[in-house]
C-alpha cells in the first residue's frame, strides 16, 4: 500500500515514513500543503497521514479539497490538536480517523491498515485466495499452511493482487505500489517480481495479461 505522509516536523516526518516502511508500506512524505496538493494530483495514494498545523495553511483544506472533488483516498489525522472540538471537526470535515499526538507507531499502522481494508469493502485484516493466505500485520504469506517466505516487495506486490481479485493490475500500478518518489525503478522490475512470486508460489496462480498486465488466475 502506498501512503502520502504531510508533516512539517522534520524528524517526526523521517520517522513515520522509516517506521510505516518497515510495516509494510511504501511512503511518500511532504513538509507543506503545495506539496501535498502537488503529490494528490499526480500519484494515486491508498492513504494520507495528514497533520493539521502546516506551514503554509492547514491540513483541514487539503482535507476540504480532496472530498470536494469525491476523492474518497482515505485520511488519517494525525495532529497535536486533539481537543474534542478538533476531533469533532476534523471527522466532520471528511477524516476518516483521528488520532492525536504523541502516538504509538504500531497504532498508527494498525488504523491505517484499517482504514485502507474499509475502504477496499473487507472486513477481514487477512487476505485468502484459493489456499493462500496473507496476513499485512505480520506481513506474513501461507500456502496450503506453508509458510513463504517473501521480500517486502514481493509481499506488497501479492497483497496488491489478493486485494483485487480478479482486477488486471498494470505494471504502472504495481511499480506505484512497490517504489516511493526518491527509489529508483528499473525498466523490469515487476516482471522480476512476478517470477520470483511464481517460482515461491507455483505456476497458475498469477496471469500475465498481454498488453495490459497481470491479474490473479481463477478459482479452481
Amino acid at each position: 500500500m502506498r501512503l502520502l505522509i504531510v508533516e512539517d516536523d522534520d524528524i517526526l516526518r523521517d520517522g513515520l515514513k522509516v517506521g510505516l516502511s518497515l510495516a509494510g508500506f511504501t511512503t511518500d512524505a511532504v513538509a507543506t500543503c503545495e506539496s501535498a496538493r502537488a503529490a494528490l494530483e499526480t500519484n494515486a495514494y491508498d492513504a494520507v497521514v495528514l497533520d493539521l498545523m502546516l506551514p503554509d495553511g492547514s491540513g483541514l483544506d487539503i482535507l476540504r479539497s480532496l472530498r470536494s472533488t469525491r476523492d474518497e483516498t482515505p485520511v488519517l489525522m494525525l495532529t497535536a490538536r486533539d481537543t474534542v472540538a478538533d476531533r469533532i471537526n476534523g471527522l466532520d470535515n471528511g477524516a476518516d480517523d483521528y488520532l492525536g499526538k504523541p502516538f504509538d507507531l504500531d497504532e498508527v499502522a494498525a488504523r491505517l491498515r484499517a482504514l485502507t481494508r474499509r475502504s477496499n469493502g473487507r472486513s477481514s485484516a487477512e487476505l485468502r485466495w484459493r489456499d493462500i493466505t496473507l496476513q499485512p500485520a505480520s506481513q506474513l504469506v501461507e500456502r496450503a499452511g506453508r509458510q513463504i517466505r517473501l521480500s517486502r516487495r514481493e509481499f506488497t506486490l501479492l497483497q496488491a493482487l489478493m486485494s483485487r481479485p480478479g482486477a488486471i493490475l498494470s505494471r504502472a500500478q504495481l511499480e506505484d505500489k512497490l517504489y516511493g518518489w526518491q527509489e529508483e525503478v528499473e525498466s523490469n522490475t515487476v516482471e522480476v517480481h512476478i517470477h520470483h512470486l511464481r517460482s515461491k508460489l507455483g505456476p497458475g496462480l498469477i496471469e500475465t495479461v498481454r498488453g495490459l498486465g497481470y491479474r490473479l488466475g481463477p478459482e479452481p
